[in-house]
């Protein structure tokens, strides 16, 4: 069932180009809508006959793939991936939807589009190293392209700097890996079969370092981030949509899942220094925020600084901040691309982002009062507001947190108000005031498109009321990975400091 994920976008991607070369737009937009529709109702299907309370992987598949390399095909689900698998394919669909329908070159952009949800899902479900590599590496070529030839004026120069950052962050991982396998002595890259305990202390420090900041640079931290508002601006909405929404994710799933999860005595020994990283992730990206008059890159950079608060809680890791951790994941995957879908509405209808020139668009005769309303729903939920998912996301990351860093944690909380700071400068300039001349007589907006912005509204709020609907998926896996982090640190470093009494 779980090779249907990856091989359905795949068949999509066959069939878009054995099409005709006269093939309209809207069929060739249709055939990729109805591809991602029937992924998105098989993970809702898994998700139905998914065992909360169960630790491991479900639905496992396991093939030998070749041998002299001990790579395996080895796919699963388990409550940190599943929830991530469902997001991917809820905003894959969303972005084919508020795809503008008189693109240029469709089947290109269509069949990339499939590949690089290909290319998420097999990383999502990967459970060997080398095949989560393979998918990791493969998300950048379409990634690419999709900005390099369907961005705006600098897509050229935004599009490079991905593709360095990103071939730099996959080389580390890499060799990490590489790492990982050869000096633990395991005959395959199977995660299963890792056995780190018998690594020294010293060894696996140098070995997570690796894994931090390659996928530091995916997630990104500062300042590894500089890549990605370039990228934002650059991108279309519905590539915004997913870099936001799920691409970054993969840095966040890659940090628990390889980092936390196979080096946890090495984890325990840099996580005050992680702490102290994700205070200046979210202070920095909060500030970079504020002076900003470009709408996009005011939630380009409000992303950047959200993503240290997953940094916070993946430190502290206990059993209530990596619950937490995952519902951040969950909830920025769904406010950011809200958020950027309608910037796009705006800029799409006002032919502008720019605060200096848009305002008074809330006006109800001649403005965009509701997409207006909806910005103010997900500016709300990005700040912390309670009845979210923001808030209670966040909430759990800094409860769970102070216990273990009290002044990272405070500081860290400092940026939700410096959130509430630069929205509030979005709100007030944009969508109140008197209508500026420079935008009257708007085109209509249709419910075409306000749908995709609706539909994440709904969840937004629907999550911030009930959050154990979602935390009930994660709870299990999160509080096994952090029983089993412990016991492994515990082990690691006795070895270490007993070592150390025997020298001196």
């Amino acid at each position: 069932m779980l090779s249907s994920l990856v091989l359905l976008p795949l068949l999509g991607v066959v069939l878009i180009w054995f099409l005709p070369d006269n093939i309209s737009v809207k069929n060739c937009r249709r055939l990729a809508l109805i591809v991602t529709a029937l992924v998105l109702i098989l993970t809702v299907l898994i998700a139905i006959q998914f065992e909360p309370d169960l630790t491991t992987q479900q639905f496992s598949e396991y093939y030998s793939w070749i041998d002299p390399l001990g790579l395996t095909y080895h796919i699963g689900v388990d409550g940190l991936s599943l929830p991530l698998l469902i997001l991917n394919a809820l905003l894959t669909c969303i972005a084919i939807y508020s795809t503008n329908p008189e693109l240029k070159r469709p089947r290109l952009y269509y069949s990339l589009l499939l590949l690089l949800n290909v290319a998420v899902m097999g990383a999502f479900l990967a459970q060997d190293l080398l095949l989560f590599f393979l998918f990791y590496e493969i998300e950048l070529i379409p990634l690419y392209l999709l900005i390099a030839i369907w961005g705006g004026e600098k897509r050229g120069y935004a599009a490079t700097k991905f593709l360095i950052y990103t071939a730099v962050s996959g080389i580390l991982i890499l060799a990490s890996f590489l790492g990982l396998v050869w000096l633990s002595g395991s005959t395959s890259f199977a995660v299963a079969d890792l056995n780190t305990s018998t690594l020294n202390i010293t060894t696996q420090i140098i070995l997570l370092m690796g894994i931090v900041l390659g996928f530091g640079i995916k997630i990104p931290l500062v300042p590894l981030h500089t890549w990605l508002p370039d990228a934002h601006v650059e991108a279309s909405t519905p590539i915004s949509i997913l870099l936001a929404g799920v691409l970054l994710k993969l840095g966040t799933y890659g940090l628990l899942k390889f980092g936390m999860n196979l080096l946890p005595a090495a984890w325990s020994y840099i996580a005050p220094w992680l702490a102290s990283w994700a205070v200046i992730t979210v202070l920095y990206g909060a500030s970079c925020a504020i002076p900003q008059t470009d709408m996009k890159k005011i939630v380009a950079y409000s992303s950047v600084g959200h993503m240290g608060y997953i940094l916070l809680g993946a430190a502290a890791a206990t059993p209530l901040s990596i619950l937490g951790t995952v519902m951040q994941m969950i909830s920025h995957g769904l406010i950011s691309p809200l958020l950027f879908l309608l910037v796009g509405v705006v800029y799409k209808k006002a032919g502008s982002r720019d605060l200096k020139v848009i305002r008074g668009l809330l006006n109800p005769e001649r403005g965009l009062p509701v997409i207006g309303s909806l910005m103010v729903l997900g500016v709300m939920a990005s700040a912390g507001i309670p009845g979210m998912v923001g808030f209670i996301s966040e909430f759990i990351v800094f409860r769970a947190s102070f216990d273990v860093f009290p002044v990272q944690t405070l500081l860290c909380m400092i940026g939700t108000g410096l959130t509430a700071v630069y929205f509030l400068i979005l709100m007030n300039r944009a969508f109140f005031g008197r209508l500026s001349d420079q935008v009257i007589n708007l085109p209509r907006v249709y419910w075409s498109d306000r749908a995709p912005a609706i539909i994440l509204a709904i969840l937004i709020v629907l999550f911030g009321i009930q959050p154990s609907w979602l935390a009930r998926w994660t709870e299990a896996t999160t509080n096994i990975m952090v029983s089993n982090q412990n016991a492994k640190a515990s082990i690691v470093l006795q070895q270490h400091h007993a070592i150390i009494q025997e020298n001196n």
